[in-house]
């Protein structure tokens, strides 16, 4: 089973957004010496809790500082741009770093009404493209734009040998169906959607139709995880995660991941509760072995070769303690000597 981790950058209550793109930073570096397979990043705009908002500009400083672990977006947010812009971008990153992008590609608005019209500002295309649009990010990637294509004879440069991968991210059957349909990878994204999984994956798999971005079926599942060396200290590590999804879901904008000793004090309504029990199902929490046994779990009933995750522990060090707590439990092979 391999793991991966997907960071969003998040900006904890008392730090600043250029603290949290060091930490991203840090921990891509850590997650390489662990022995992680990937690590991702996200694309959030104008939200002041997640620095992540470029995330091909974040990728090119974690290619420079790591040497061998694959390093992708989670995701580009396609319809607010041209593909062969995005293209072109992941193509100079592909000839700096061959063998080790991956382009994960999404269709979410990623932030708030006003931000989407700030990146739409002067488009003329219909943003609902987005089917056509991973077509042709295809063709310009592998060099397969036909004679036929409005834009026969365009060339994405530079003409590097290799192209990256190709994800879609999701988490509806119709991302999956989808994405078999044009023959790339699919990640589920448990943590943003607890139901419905299982089935999704499942559909791809049977579906999958190759295409030049992939041969075979490609699936990995992304989830929330806090990991600690006691149940209790992982549970309290999670409540920051379980008072920002209560407050996303209240509309609140984030200014940033709170303290634990600020979920403990919040006045949770009833329906609160209520809406932690439910986002608990898009997390693992726990001790190491219960990681271990979740995350085998999980493999298992999507039958998938990888599991990603995600965590919002407010504290740095907790964030890393749980990395590495994660990675010894699962038998990750570390790389180099310990660090920080």
């Amino acid at each position: 089973m391999k793991l991966s981790i997907l960071d969003q950058s998040p900006v904890s209550e008392g730090c600043s957004p250029a603290e949290a793109l060091a930490q991203t930073s840090m921990l891509a570096r850590e997650a390489e010496r662990l022995g992680y397979h990937r690590f991702w990043v996200s694309e959030h705009h104008a939200a002041p809790g997640l620095a992540g908002s470029s995330p091909e500009g974040l990728m090119a400083h974690l290619a420079a500082v790591t040497s061998s672990i694959r390093i992708g977006s989670g995701a580009v947010l396609l319809p607010h741009y041209s593909a062969f812009k995005v293209a072109e971008n992941f193509r100079v990153l592909e000839g700096l770093y061959p063998g080790r992008i991956d382009l994960g590609l999404g269709k979410a608005a990623g932030g708030a009404a006003l931000a989407v019209r700030a990146l739409q500002e002067n488009r003329l295309d219909d943003i609902s493209r987005y089917e056509e649009q991973v077509k042709d990010l295809i063709a310009y990637l592998h060099g397969t734009v036909d004679s036929g294509h409005r834009f026969a004879g365009l060339q994405a440069t530079p003409a590097v040998r290799t192209a990256p991968e190709i994800w879609l991210l999701g988490s509806s059957r119709d991302s999956a169906e989808l994405s078999s349909k044009l023959g790339t990878g699919f990640a589920f994204a448990q943590f943003i959607n607890g139901n419905g999984g299982y089935e999704a994956v499942r559909a791809y798999r049977h579906n999958f139709r190759p295409s030049p971005a992939a041969a075979k079926p490609r699936a990995l599942v992304s989830v929330f995880a806090v990991c600690a060396e006691t149940a209790e200290e992982a549970d309290r590590l999670a409540t920051s995660m379980d008072l920002s999804l209560v407050l996303l879901e209240k509309g609140h904008v984030s200014t940033g991941t709170p303290s634990v000793e600020a979920a403990l004090r919040y006045n949770y309504a009833p329906y609160d509760r209520f809406r932690i029990e439910e986002n608990r199902r898009r997390m693992v929490v726990g001790t190491p072995e219960d990681i271990r046994r979740q995350f085998q779990a999980l493999a298992e009933q999507y039958q998938c070769e990888e599991i990603m995750f995600a965590s919002f522990i407010h504290s740095f060090e907790g964030r890393l303690k749980s990395l590495r707590l994660i990675a010894e439990a699962c038998g990750l092979s570390r790389r180099g000597s310990d660090a920080g």
